[in-house]
């Protein structure tokens, strides 16, 4: 329809779970998270009825839902969003051998940069890690060369390779859904039918809070596991430019989101999850505490703190006014104290 709603940054995520746990993705720092876009939603409460909501109609059940988490405040049926004209985009990725002198640089570089650009860096685990930078901006492809000449000379040393590409929003979404290649109806049909070549993982999650000082400590995280990614999506732009409080999506003062994400099978589940527990310890003192609700984990320490901050307060008063009873209940809901 020639619009653009900002969404996730991994392929099947569905809209419902991304907005209600904010909503990252690979166009946050131009146009903030999904969650920002909402400006009304259907939601059935827990006494049966269906309320109408939006930011003059049940405004805390409507703050509740822009990041509290899904399955916390009732079922939402429907979503009214707020959307921009689609624009057009181009992508890009580096990938070099030198993490720590990499991500040293890439720190200052994302902070500087326009909103328009938006970049992760991926560092994949291994004997020793390797990295890769990637990303979209919003416009041409001349001011992206321009941006990563200048990463490249702080890094010191070449990229193993180098892509830089403009294309339409459509094409960049089907890109970052793994789709590029694919026809559209193809696409969808694997996006949305049986033919999805699903993937077993394991992930959690911490929030950067600040920039790291000694990046070997991401380096040593990394060292010596195999297909394990840490994945350091940025934040900053427009996500930033929101109150912590104005929504109930907390961490609106973070550098990035961290996702620890290692793909797995049934058999060897429990092995995985060890090792990205770990991952999630071990970065605990170098990034902070706080974690992405949307990679709700089990066993994640102080889990109230870590996904909600100061929103948790607020969060349960909204909790306990629709859902008294604990009707929506699961072993981290909101209303549990």
């Amino acid at each position: 329809a020639g619009r653009c709603l900002p969404a996730g940054s991994c392929p099947s995520v569905g809209i419902a779970g991304l907005t209600l746990g904010g909503g990252i993705g690979v166009l946050a720092r131009k146009y903030g998270l999904t969650c920002d876009k909402l400006v009304g939603a259907t939601v059935v409460t827990a006494d049966g009825q269906a309320r109408t909501v939006s930011a003059t109609a049940e405004p805390d059940l409507f703050w509740a839902l822009r990041g509290g988490g899904g399955g916390n405040f009732g079922i939402v049926t429907s979503f009214t969003f707020a959307t921009v004209p689609a624009p057009q985009l181009t992508i890009f990725a580096m990938g070099f051998t030198a993490v720590a002198e990499a991500f040293h640089a890439w720190q200052p570089w994302l902070a500087s940069a326009p909103d328009e650009l938006w970049a992760n860096f991926n560092v994949t685990g291994g004997s020793p890690p390797t990295c890769t930078i990637a990303g979209c901006y919003v416009g041409p492809a001349g001011p992206v060369n321009a941006m990563l000449n200048t990463l490249v000379s702080r890094i010191g040393t070449p990229p193993k390779y180098r892509t830089v590409q403009p294309q339409s929003y459509l094409d960049a979404m089907r890109y970052f859904a793994g789709c590029a290649a694919k026809s559209m109806p193809t696409c969808e049909a694997q996006t949305h039918g049986a033919q999805w070549n699903r993937e077993a993982f394991v992930a959690s999650s911490r929030m950067m809070a600040a920039p790291v000082s000694d990046p070997s400590n991401i380096v040593a995280a990394a060292t010596d596991r195999p297909n394990l990614h840490v994945i350091i999506d940025g934040l900053g732009g427009a996500v930033g430019r929101v109150g912590a409080g104005d929504t109930a999506f907390p961490h609106r003062s973070a550098m990035a989101s961290v996702q620890i994400y290692l793909k797995t099978t049934p058999e060897a589940q429990a092995a995985a999850t060890t090792q990205v527990t770990a991952v999630r310890d071990i970065l605990a003192p170098v990034v902070g505490t706080g974690a992405y609700v949307n990679y709700i984990d089990a066993t994640m320490p102080n889990w109230p703190q870590s996904y909600y901050g100061d929103n948790l307060p607020r969060l349960r008063q909204t909790a306990t006014k629709y859902d008294p009873d604990h009707v929506f209940t699961f072993a981290q809901a909101i209303n549990r104290t």
